[in-house]
């Protein structure tokens, strides 16, 4: 089988028993584990993965053969591909790890699905809308498999403690949500710049594989490598950082999709050849009346990355610490109350195998995903057409 088709390293005697894919477990009710995409952020959810009890890697399938012989030394015993075609074949992998560029997110995890195996998507889930039709199609035809969207605050502690807030009725009508993520680099090193190596050449990577259905064009180390910069493969720091803002209070407040977007910004700092803002806002007006707004930046890191939720009779204030903070002219006797509860070490993950197991919703299902998903697409559009966009919801499309 030629190299470029099926890049096999070791393989672990222990594959050798075959078992219906996500149905029957190894031993000890052990998870076997594939990985798609084991690129920075594909090692350290592998890394998680590994942390976990009765856990085990067995495969990894890359298009680069460089990352191919590096998950080598996670787990030396697993198999190696290429084409995740021929990883999603092995009836022994019961779940899989998708960590692909985000204009891959759906081709990887429909065909997963339609593997049989279970599914951990890193975030953003999906890249347009008709992305998430697709992959709510392949989940609803796929309904006993268990997702997990990689969105990790949604398993942290900080989720109890604002459900607590939320439930006790202390902060009144919530009219506003103020969020931020601001962050700098030393001079001379942009945000997510990446080194072009030598042997990143179409011999050592399946640049068709790369491209998938974005628009066709010769082979390019910069833009396979430096893919967070372009629009064809990316959806900017929207699709990296807004999403997990947003994730973990469509979550607690069960947000639906805004009526309307509008997102400014523009290439102000980093003029390397980026598409992608490096410094924008964002607005979503939500149909529950009420203004979700956001704003980033890669020059300053001075405000850090919080969220505010803003209630006539008070607010909650959510950066590294959760607390609540009483409206005094509404609330005159009450007092501030502080978030306590801890997240556990890869509690997202842990979260994602412990559901498969006992066939339960994980921390952040398939729905929070797509809706997330949408609320991103629609700010990227906006920002790219220069005008705010709608959603219809009747015909589930961006006006």
């Amino acid at each position: 089988m030629s190299s470029r088709r099926n890049f096999i390293g070791n393989v672990a005697s222990g594959l050798a028993v075959m078992a219906a894919p996500g149905k029957v477990l190894g031993a000890n009710d052990r998870i076997r584990v594939g990985v798609i995409g084991i690129g920075a952020r594909g090692t350290e959810i592998t890394r998680d993965a590994m942390a976990c009890p009765n856990a085990e890697i067995v495969a990894f399938s890359d298009i680069y053969t460089a990352r191919l012989e590096a998950a080598k030394t996670l787990a030396p015993n697993a198999k190696t591909y290429l084409d995740h075609r021929y990883l999603l074949e092995d009836k022994a992998i019961d779940a899989v790890l998708i960590s692909t560029p985000q204009h891959l997110h759906c081709q990887h995890f429909v065909d997963s699905l339609e593997a049989g195996k279970h599914v951990y998507q890193e975030k953003t889930m999906a890249f347009t809308v008709e992305h998430a039709k697709r992959m709510r199609a392949a989940y609803t035809k796929a309904a006993n498999r268990t997702v997990q969207i990689g969105h990790q605050s949604c398993s942290s502690g900080q989720v109890t403690d604002a459900m607590n807030f939320l439930g006790q009725n202390i902060l009144g009508q919530i009219t506003a949500i103020e969020s931020h993520m601001y962050r700098n680099t030393p001079r001379g090193k942009p945000q997510w710049s990446r080194p072009v190596f030598p042997d990143m050449t179409p011999e050592n990577i399946l640049w068709s594989k790369f491209l998938g259905d974005a628009p066709q064009r010769e082979f390019d180390a910069n833009r396979y490598i430096n893919w967070r910069f372009f629009w064809d493969y990316s959806g900017g720091n929207v699709y990296e950082n807004l999403c997990h803002q947003l994730s973990f209070w469509y979550k607690c407040m069960n947000l639906q999709i805004p009526n309307a977007v509008t997102m400014v910004g523009g290439v102000y700092l980093w003029k390397d050849g980026r598409e992608v803002p490096d410094t924008m806002s964002v607005t979503m007006q939500h149909p529950e009346d009420l203004l979700f707004s956001w704003s980033s930046g890669f020059g300053n890191s001075q405000l850090g990355a919080a969220e505010h939720i803003l209630g006539d009779e008070g607010s909650i204030m959510k950066s590294q610490q959760i607390r609540y903070i009483p409206q005094i002219v509404n609330r005159p006797k009450a007092v501030e109350i502080v978030g306590q509860t801890k997240t556990a070490p890869q509690a997202h993950m842990q979260n994602f195998f412990d559901s498969i197991r006992n066939s339960t919703q994980t921390n952040c299902p398939f729905d929070v995903g797509f809706r997330v998903s949408i609320a991103c697409r629609m700010a990227v559009e906006s920002y790219r057409q220069g005008r705010t966009m709608r959603w219809d919801a009747d015909k589930e499309e961006i006006v």
